[in-house]
């Protein structure tokens, strides 16, 4: 177990060591070249064979070759990992854009040049498929064959197939790009909690306005309003153009619904997300109650829409990093000696950057990329509870990742949509009970006020933001170019639904929206409501058998190799 007096240096910025020595460019240039080779030798050893669709023991034998490319390589293998990570540190930096841009290329050209691969295995004969799933060499690949069927009559030809490819990032990922960028460079004068001003980038003005000191927090919120006041009329065309872009795809393959894509390739059926969504929206009243019960508890009539997430309590519990990272290893090591161990050694290994820094990205995540290079977490770290809550959630992810490494191949090693979160949300419950032990009841109040507010934005918040997603993709559609005041109205309208009279929409929260990266990936956000639902049932039924863990770490394991049903 971790403790403050360890033998080891916590690193407290990504260790860039573990990918490379020395990153030198012309190095990682003639890698890229290493990596486009061996694509294009698969391409050229298959492409022309029908064989393997056919003879079930051939397609073992090319999906045994595709998978080893997919474990160690990919499209941009290291290089491309090094330059995004780079990237997320320093948006500003044009050398960085540059070669991602260079190697975005080149993916796309190995992507078009590996079509043909998915295109014929997904349209092997319906009345030949079983004969492929029956297949003994093929049962560790039986689950991606049953994908690749049952996504078929949604495949374009090739050549289309291919266009789309290469205009994806004209289309759309420019577009999300550019706002991302503008947002990444602003800073503003925020008043600190010892009264000064201070200018501080965006990512800190985000977490300035949970602060408890109301003064800071409304000094953050004007200057989130003036910086998205300033690009709203630019986020106006490049939502429009993402709600364009999916509308054409839509069309092209037959999707009735903007959100059937997402629901296929979570292999989940639309019913099953749409009974979550009606339940959890028709129970909106839990999370207007919650708020109104913060407001009351915080002695305002009423919250301002940027107040949602503010503590209640006092700010005197402080968790600088070394305290959070003793506090979750703790838990960690508590439930599973593997756990712990995982997380020590991203601690070590300095797999972890912790602080918020001018260019880095706002927010926290968790990333892997070809099963055998390390995953890595970003964190915006600030000493707040919720900052604890944050680490125990995005190393419940970097368990997760771990744990399918170990046990799943590559094609197998990614997870749902509807069970992405579950990981994340087992471990921050556990964190939320240690914090809680042996505390009086004052400091408990608050602590369980937290663990409410974490439900309510994973839950009801999220699925607030589903519909709204449905409000945009529906409207356009029937009425075209949405401009800022319509858009803002959607927005409005269903976060007031979740949040209830006991929030004020108050001017300017209409344009929040611009930073909210979600909408941008086509109704992801469901998997936050059905996290936190797994992972609670996961949790009740561990209870006191920490032996039941072990199934847990089976479900973790399993990734895309079954169905969510089975799993």
């Amino acid at each position: 177990m971790l403790s403050m007096s360890s033998d080891f240096e916590i690193k407290k910025e990504w260790n860039f060591g573990l990918l490379y020595r020395n990153a030198d460019k012309k190095a990682l240039a003639e890698e890229l070249e290493e990596i486009k080779r061996r694509n294009l030798d698969f391409s050229a050893k298959w492409k022309a064979r029908n064989d393997y669709l056919e003879d079930p023991a051939m397609l073992e034998q090319a999906l045994d070759e595709y998978e080893v490319i997919a474990a160690t390589i990919g499209a941009s293998g290291k290089p491309g990992y090094y330059y995004w990570l780079k990237y997320q540190l320093d948006q500003q930096n044009t050398e960085i854009k540059a070669e991602l841009s260079k190697i975005d290329d080149l993916g796309t050209l190995i992507e078009n040049e590996l079509e043909f691969f998915i295109q014929g295995i997904s349209r092997i004969p319906a009345d030949k498929q079983e004969i492929f799933l029956n297949f003994p060499g093929l049962f560790k690949y039986k689950h991606l064959l049953q994908s690749l069927f049952a996504a078929a009559k949604y495949l374009l030809t090739e050549p289309e197939e291919k266009i789309l490819n290469l205009t994806g990032k004209t289309a759309q990922g420019n577009w999300v790009d550019m706002i991302s960028d503008f947002l990444s460079r602003e800073e503003r004068k925020v008043l600190q909690e010892n009264g000064d001003e201070k200018e501080i980038s965006f990512s800190q003005i985000l977490e300035s306005t949970d602060n408890i000191n109301k003064k800071v927090r409304d000094s953050a919120a004007v200057a989130l309003n003036d910086i998205f006041s300033k690009y709203v009329p630019a986020a106006e065309y490049e939502l429009n153009s993402v709600l364009h872009n999916k509308k054409v795809s839509d069309e092209l393959r037959g999707f009735t619904r903007p959100d059937a894509s997402r629901h296929l390739s979570d292999d989940i059926e639309t019913e099953v997300v749409d009974s979550l969504i009606e339940a959890v929206t028709s129970r909106f009243d839990i999370s207007q109650r919650f708020y109104k019960l913060k407001a009351r508890l915080l002695g305002v009539e009423k919250l301002q829409y940027h107040e949602r997430n503010v503590d209640y309590g006092s700010s005197d519990g402080k968790y600088d990093f070394d305290r959070s990272a003793e506090l979750v290893s703790k838990v960690f090591n508590g439930l599973d000696a593997e756990f712990g161990n995982i997380f020590t050694d991203f601690l070590k290994e300095g797999k972890i950057d912790v602080f918020p820094k001018k260019g880095k990205d706002s927010g926290a995540f968790c990333v892997h990329m070809e099963k055998e290079l390390p995953v890595f977490v970003m964190l915006n770290h600030t000493g707040r509870l919720n900052d604890v809550i944050t680490l125990a959630h995005e190393m419940g992810h970097a368990i997760n990742f771990e744990l399918l490494k170990k046990e799943q191949n590559a094609l197998n090693c990614g997870s749902y949509t509807c069970t992405a979160e579950v990981a994340s949300t087992f471990m921050e419950d556990f964190v939320l009970d240690e914090i809680e032990k042996g505390v009086d009841d004052a400091r408990r109040l608050e602590i369980l006020m937290e663990r409410l507010n974490g439900d309510i934005s994973s839950i009801q918040r999220q699925v607030a933001c589903y519909n709204f997603e449905k409000d945009l993709h529906t409207t356009y559609r029937s009425e075209g170019f949405l401009p800022l005041k319509k858009i803002g109205e959607l927005f409005l309208k269903n976060m007031g639904a979740y949040m209830g009279e006991a929030v004020e929409l108050s001017p300017g929260a209409e344009n929040w929206w611009v930073y909210w990266s979600h909408i941008r990936s086509y109704f992801y956000v469901y998997s936050y409501a059905s996290g936190v639902m797994i992972s609670k049932s996961l949790k009740n039924m561990v209870g006191d058998d920490l032996g039941f863990v072990q199934k847990v770490k089976k479900f973790l394991s399993m990734g895309t190799s079954v169905s969510p049903r089975e799993s």
